[in-house]
């Protein structure tokens, strides 16, 4: 934190930001149980990768299945988990008063924190997909060999052709990048509960309970709209369930890319632009709330 001290008073500051940021990367990455998360997300995608012997298009289709859920998972719990402890070890540290007795407004202190979130998933995640390539590779190469061997020389290049194919598709990026948005929604909001729970625990107990109304609320609210005795009570409590809570459902491409189909532009663009949103609200409900918070 010794740039913080250096850097002139200004009404904002990216450089007090940065310092922030790097600082709370620092302090997530000593913590043991990141390493655990990360390295077991690691094992089971590269585990993904000694799967049942079945027809190359069927062990690609597990192969992406396992590895993209894994990722997915693993960058939720990662955010949930990382985020949840960055308030309450502040204040139990007394770094929080030591940080706001300088001239560091709270909008940049918890903006640092974001920030410092986001680049510890941006890294875990960045490190599951190299994995993942590698391993979805060394299956590439393995099918292709094994083609060369199996068929006939007049059949071998369509057979190459059509592994490739199966391997590595156009979709794929977009998906790990909604991965990465999904699990940046999901720790905004996990720093908003903490601008004002009492506790790590209960912050983390809201957030798997939200997690898990923001995948079904889609079936709910058609099930509850396709009934003809939906009253506007019942309309008005669907729409604020769908505006507080984001619909994390529309955050899953894997099935997409597993079962082979193409990621429309305009449907990544409107789901980035979701999540986007989405991580801009709740960051600044949580500056509103931390803002008057006592200290």
């Amino acid at each position: 934190m010794s740039e913080l001290a250096v850097t002139p008073h200004r009404a904002f500051s990216p450089s007090r930001i940065r310092a922030i940021a790097a600082n709370t990367l620092l302090e997530l990455i000593r913590l043991k149980v990141f390493y655990f998360l990360l390295v077991f997300a690691l094992l089971i995608i590269g585990s993904s990768a000694f799967t049942a012997k079945l027809g190359f298009q069927e062990q690609f289709q597990v192969l992406k299945d396992v590895s993209l859920g894994a990722m997915s998972i693993f960058s939720w719990l990662l955010a949930v988990l990382a985020t949840a402890m960055l308030l309450p070890k502040d204040i139990e540290d007394r770094t929080l008063y030591t940080i706001l007795a300088k001239p560091v407004p709270r909008f940049e202190y918890l903006l640092g924190k974001l920030l410092g979130v986001l680049t510890l998933l941006f890294v875990a995640l960045s490190l599951m997909s190299v994995l993942f390539v590698i391993v979805l590779y060394w299956r590439e190469r393995s099918e292709i060999a094994e083609a060369v061997r199996d068929n006939p020389a007049d059949q071998v290049a369509a057979a190459v052709d059509a592994i490739r194919a199966a391997t590595f598709t156009k979709s794929l990026l977009p998906c790990i990048l909604v991965i990465y948005l999904k699990a940046a929604l999901c720790g905004a909001f996990t720093l908003l509960l903490s601008t004002f729970a009492t506790s790590w625990i209960f912050t983390i107990i809201v957030s798997v309970v939200v997690y898990l109304i923001g995948h079904v609320q889609p079936i709910a609210r058609e099930y509850w709209l396709a009934s003809t005795t939906v009253g506007a009570p019942t309309k008005i409590f669907l729409a604020l369930v769908s505006l507080l809570f984001p619909d994390l459902a529309a955050f899953n491409l894997v099935d997409d890319v597993v079962a082979g189909n193409a990621v429309a532009l305009d449907l990544f663009l409107k789901t980035a632009a979701l999540g986007v949103t989405y991580i801009t609200v709740y960051f600044f409900a949580a500056y509103f709330m931390f803002s008057d918070k006592e200290l």
